[in-house]
C-alpha cells in the first residue's frame, strides 16, 4: 500500500484534483445520473454512472498509481471489472455498470435494450458501490498519514 502524499499540479490531469475532490466530483456526477434516469434520459444517466464511478477511482490513483487503469473514466472501471484481485462486489459493480447501454442512435442499427426503473437502480447502486470502494480506500490512505489538505 503507498503512502504518497497528495501534492496539487494543475498542469497533471490526475493532480488536479485532490482525492478528496475527486470524491466529490463523483458524488455529484452521480446526483445528475439519478435525476437524468428521473427524467428519462438514459444515456445521460448511463454517462453519468460511468463518469461518476471513473471520478471517484482517480482519487485512488493518486495513493495507488496503476497504469492498468488507463486514463479515462471507462478505462478504470474496464480494468476493475476484470481485475481477479478486486474484490468481487466491486468487479461486478464495475461490470453492471459497462453493460448499461444507453438507447441506440437513429443512425445505428436499432438494437431494443429494455431499461426498466429496476434496471436502472441497478445501475446507480452499482456506480455508488464504486464511489463508495474509492472513498473508503481514500480515507484508508489519508488516515495512515494523516493527510488532509488545508481548508
Amino acid at each position: 500500500m503507498s503512502t504518497r502524499e497528495f501534492i496539487r499540479d494543475p498542469d497533471d490531469w490526475l493532480r488536479k484534483l485532490s482525492p478528496s475532490e475527486w470524491i466529490r466530483a463523483g458524488l455529484g456526477e452521480l446526483s445528475r445520473a439519478e435525476e437524468a434516469y428521473g427524467q428519462n434520459n438514459a444515456r445521460a444517466a448511463i454517462a453519468g454512472c460511468k463518469r461518476a464511478a471513473g471520478m471517484a477511482l482517480n482519487a485512488v490513483l493518486i495513493f495507488e498509481p496503476n497504469a492498468a487503469w488507463g486514463r479515462t473514466y471507462v478505462e478504470h472501471v474496464a480494468a476493475l471489472a476484470s481485475d481477479p484481485n478486486a474484490p468481487q462486489r466491486l468487479r461486478e459493480a464495475c461490470s453492471t455498470i459497462l453493460d448499461a447501454h444507453p438507447p441506440a442512435g437513429a443512425k445505428v442499427t436499432p438494437i431494443v435494450t429494455l431499461r426498466t426503473p429496476t434496471a436502472e437502480k441497478r445501475v446507480v447502486e452499482a456506480a455508488k458501490d464504486v464511489v463508495a470502494h474509492a472513498f473508503a480506500l481514500v480515507k484508508r490512505h489519508e488516515g495512515l498519514r494523516g493527510i488532509e489538505e488545508p481548508s
